[in-house]
């Protein structure tokens, strides 16, 4: 069989499979630029997969502070700068320059790409943030394939990175190099940020948005981020809000050197113990945070907002299978909702310098260090959580008469984000879903914490949307990410969509 009809047969079946599936009712077919649009990118999408496999297989980790991986940041942002040209984009590399690590080490730090396509004043111009740095990811932590081989199984594609970011970017480099294909102008003027180390606190960003600030962004009307999910597994949402955060470090210390638990044993304050009893003081097991006055600034619900969260479609039995839990903390849609976003809540991730390999070890640690975050809503403010976390830290460990030294330092503040979704591009974006998906969107907020939306909305001062395109079982972070190949294909059209509708509304 020839190989372009081989392609075509093989996009077809693929097509059938996901509406076999029942993952959405599409609309009648669009006509006219759309219909054109629809279809290419339907014949296309084993090319656009495959884009994304040689994106996939660049491990772009900026988590783990190692030269070979900073090298392959470089090849990743050399790869989408060169994809970029080749859609006629004018492409700037902007030096972000080194980063400084606690113990002394410089490492570089990759470019950040901002690129342009279009200047036409009579059109909106929509810029897109995206990053494509990844979680790091080995094989034998769970992965059931290798993580940056990015292998299709049941229409899923599975890979580090192919949900968050680097598959939601390559969606919005489709729809464009779509139009560009078909030989159309763009219905809109189109601008792409793109970063590098996202996934280690976004190096170098904040302060680049602001010397740009009269430059790149001073045309820009609209500003689309799609670095989050759908609250379900098939049904598509528009996002107005993400929660923020603070992360501290509570260090307790003896001693550089560890003990003998034979020979100390029994006869010392172990700094182990001292901040179990700190960590055990800060949440209860129902989730709530124990530390004096920290909801005295969440806002109150309204009646409104109440009603929003009964409009969502979630399905709780279906979201608990999907998330492998056997109960979570409450038992109805509106509970489990509230508290994913517009309540605050308290996690512990780890303590360092405890012994944690298999076997036994009879060791006393002499330092160990603990690590926990509060994730922030409106209108929590930092720097009031940070005085209240240490207080209370500060008694509960002055109550234990310990001799050891506490320290408790907050590493990282980040405040929570809100839009208003009477936006045009959030019209824009409701009217894209219909066309593409034949449903209304639900409209979430997102538990996670997203520091660019919040950049935007206080330096630029621009519209800021969120428009995801993965599903809530993507598992962004987890081992096997994987994104549909459904949700990468479809949202490739419903960009596209978008651009269209955004210009409709700019008549």
């Amino acid at each position: 069989m020839d190989p372009k009809l081989r392609r075509m047969v093989c996009s077809l079946l693929a097509y059938l499979v996901l509406l076999e599936g029942g993952m959405f009712s599409p609309s009648s077919p669009p006509s006219g630029l759309l219909g054109k649009v629809f279809q290419y990118i339907d014949l296309h999408q084993n090319e656009f997969v495959q884009i994304l496999k040689e994106w996939v297989a660049v491990e772009s980790d900026s988590v783990q502070p190692v030269p070979r991986l900073r090298q392959e940041l470089f090849r990743m942002m050399a790869l989408a700068m060169d994809k970029l040209r080749g859609l006629g984009a004018s492409v700037d590399s902007v030096d972000a320059g080194f980063q400084q690590l606690p113990d002394g080490q410089t490492l570089p730090v990759p470019p950040i790409i901002l690129a342009e396509l279009g200047s036409d004043p009579k059109k909106p111009t929509v810029c897109f943030y995206g990053h494509l740095d990844v979680q790091p990811a080995r094989q034998e932590d769970g992965w059931l394939t290798d993580p940056y081989t990015l292998t299709e199984v049941d229409g899923k594609l599975y890979g580090r990175g192919a949900t968050d970011n680097k598959g939601p970017v390559l969606a919005w480099i489709n729809a464009v190099s779509t139009f560009r294909a078909l030989g159309e102008d763009l219905p809109v003027n189109v601008k792409f940020i793109i970063e590098g180390m996202e996934e280690a606190g976004s190096v170098a960003l904040e302060e680049m948005v602001g010397r740009e600030k009269d430059r790149f962004f001073s045309n820009v009307d609209y500003v689309v981020i799609s670095d989050n999910l759908w609250i379900s597994g098939g049904k598509p949402a528009l996002t107005y809000g993400t929660r923020g955060n603070s992360y501290f470090r509570v260090e307790v210390k003896c001693r550089d050197q560890d003990f003998h638990s034979g020979t100390f044993g029994g006869i010392l304050h172990e700094p182990m113990a001292d901040l179990v009893a700190l960590l055990g003081s800060l949440v209860d097991s129902s989730g709530h945070i124990l530390i004096p006055g920290i909801y005295d600034q969440v806002a109150p619900l309204t009646e409104e907002e109440r009603k929003m969260y009964e409009a969502i479609d979630l399905d709780l039995e279906e979201y608990r299978n999907s998330s492998h839990v056997k109960k979570f903390l409450f038992d109805t849609k509106e509970e489990i909702l509230m508290h994913l976003w517009r309540y605050p809540s308290l996690s512990i991730h780890g303590i360092e310098g405890a012994f944690d390999e298999p076997g036994a070890k009879t060791v006393i640690p002499g330092r160990v260090i603990g690590k926990f975050s509060i994730r922030l809503v409106p209108h929590m403010n930092t720097s009031v959580v940070e005085k209240q976390v240490k207080q209370h830290l500060e008694y509960i460990f002055s109550k234990r008469k310990s001799s050891n030294q506490m320290t408790v330092s907050m590493t990282l503040g980040l405040q929570p984000w809100m839009a208003n979704t009477k936006d045009k591009q959030y019209l824009a974006a409701t009217r894209a879903v219909r066309t593409v998906f034949g449903t209304e969107p639900d409209m979430t907020r997102d538990g996670s914490t997203i520091p660019i939306a919040r950049i935007f909305q206080d330096i630029i001062q621009k519209s800021v949307m969120m428009l995801p395109l993965g599903a809530v079982d993507d598992g962004e972070h987890a081992q096997n990410e994987k994104i549909n190949r459904w949700n990468y294909i479809e949202g490739s059209k419903l960009f596209a969509a978008f651009f269209l509708e955004m210009a409709k509304l700019h008549l």
